[in-house]
């Protein structure tokens, strides 16, 4: 059994995801930012749940000062947003960069001593810093950011391995589901497999990242080529 760790698992892909290790038998804490929906996620999937906003990163080591031991660390919490430079929105531009790249790392600065040898992080991302579109002014730099991240923490907390994942157009995640048919077929004509990434093929990506003692520093992209179209 595996002490693992979901900031960001009370809806799509951190949800999932801990709901995966929840059924295998693993010791699963979750996070969320409102008490009553992380507490309700956490009951219909089998885990623990703590409300941490990641926005608020001086209130994180405090949020999690009872979780034990962490074999595993996912650090999947994210605000959709969108942001132009002609259209400069500051507030909203600080609050996602806060909430991503300080509040990511105030997490691992909150864990650091219940991690171990042998743990692992993974980060998320996106395919948003590859191919930026209108409106991504903030999250493309974000997740660009998310790389230098990645790549300082798994120097400064090795042995502990530290990887980021960046998926492209998660097809059946709730934010994309939403979306009309024509704009899904578009995307999916423009993929080289001819089909999106599911919400599973991420959460096998997240799993393959932690449980893989060779794999540290690695960006991985699960898109289906899509960078290819």
């Amino acid at each position: 059994m595996s002490g693992v760790v979901v900031v960001g698992g009370t809806s799509g892909i951190g949800r999932e995801f801990a709901r995966v290790r929840a059924r295998r038998g693993d010791d699963v804490v979750i996070t969320g930012r409102d008490p009553h929906r992380t507490g309700t996620a956490a009951k219909e999937i089998g885990a623990r749940g703590l409300a941490l906003d990641l926005a608020r990163p001086k209130e994180i080591s405090d949020a999690l000062s009872d979780v034990g031991a962490v074999d595993h660390l996912v650090i999947a919490g994210v605000s959709r947003d969108e942001n132009r430079v002609a259209a400069y929105d500051i507030d909203a531009a600080v609050h996602l960069v806060t909430l991503k790249l300080v509040g990511y790392t105030a997490v691992v600065h909150a864990l650091r001593s219940r991690l171990h040898d042998d743990s692992a992080v993974v980060l998320f991302g996106g395919q948003a810093k590859e191919r930026p579109y209108p409106g991504a002014t903030t999250v493309a730099t974000v997740n660009a950011g998310v790389t230098g991240l990645m790549r300082t923490l798994a120097v400064e907390l090795a042995p502990v391995r530290v990887n980021a994942i960046h998926p492209g157009v998660v097809g059946d995640s709730p934010y994309w589901r939403a979306k009309p048919e024509e704009i899904l077929a578009g995307l999916r004509a423009r993929t080289p497999t001819g089909r999106l990434a599911t919400v599973a093929d991420v959460v096998d990506g997240v799993d393959f990242l932690l449980c893989n003692g060779s794999v540290n520093a690695v960006e991985l992209s699960v898109d289906g080529g899509w960078l290819l179209g």
